[in-house]
């Protein structure tokens, strides 16, 4: 009884959790079909509700504000407008704090959560999987000097909460893991094992794995 029960579970739950959460988005995203006049909703206008439609909309304003981003007149108003916030005191840190985040985060250009690391948290001898954010600024430079490396340490089962450590370079593993892996990982709490093992000899990054 008990093993065809944990069989159904494992069958229900992830499929559960994944209907739940495409159902929060889904009515998430379909709020922002407010924004059209009440006559001209689509509710009204078809005379049933369709879930999804939200979604289109959003992914229309999205490429849309997109195509306009992309050129010369649409950066040029794009500057306008963040030079207008930036003259709003308390607004001025909010957005410049969050549009430095997402800059290095969704940026191609960026190194953010690039990169899976193996770091000794949160003592020597005990070691857990952290994501490369990039090199300390220069102001921590200038007490540690240049090797050593900006990580996150992400909590399990909720990888949104975790550490921001500066850590040694010569304390850091690679790992032959993609950053999706790793995530997985950390939130299965090492349940779902990565589709590549960890490799038994590693180097530090940007450094050459020593010769046998």
């Amino acid at each position: 009884m008990k093993r065809y029960l944990v069989a159904g579970l494992l069958v229900w739950v992830p499929l559960g959790i994944t209907i739940w959460v495409l159902h929060f988005l889904v009515t998430t995203l379909d709020q922002t079909l407010l924004l059209f006049p009440e006559r001209a909703q689509p509710d009204r206008l078809l005379g049933v509700h369709i879930p999804g439609l939200g979604v289109v909309l959003s992914f229309a304003i999205l490429l849309l504000t997109g195509v306009i981003a992309a050129n010369f007149l649409g950066a040029r108003l794009i500057r306008l407008w963040e030079a207008l916030l930036g003259r709003i005191p308390v607004v001025k840190s909010i957005y410049s704090s969050v549009k430095q985040v997402s800059d290095t985060l969704l940026s191609d250009s960026g190194n953010a959560f690039r990169k899976a690391l193996l770091v000794q948290w949160p003592h020597e001898g005990y070691w857990t999987i952290a994501f490369l954010t990039g090199t300390p600024g220069p102001a921590v430079t200038a007490h540690l000097g240049d090797e050593y490396l900006a990580v996150y340490v992400p909590t399990t089962p909720n990888p949104t909460g975790g550490y921001f450590v500066i850590v040694p370079r010569a304390n850091v593993r690679d790992l032959d893991m993609s950053v999706d892996d790793a995530l997985k990982y950390v939130i299965s709490m090492g349940v779902v094992a990565p589709r590549r093992a960890l490799p038994g000899r590693v180097a530090p990054p940007d450094q050459p794995e020593s010769s046998t």
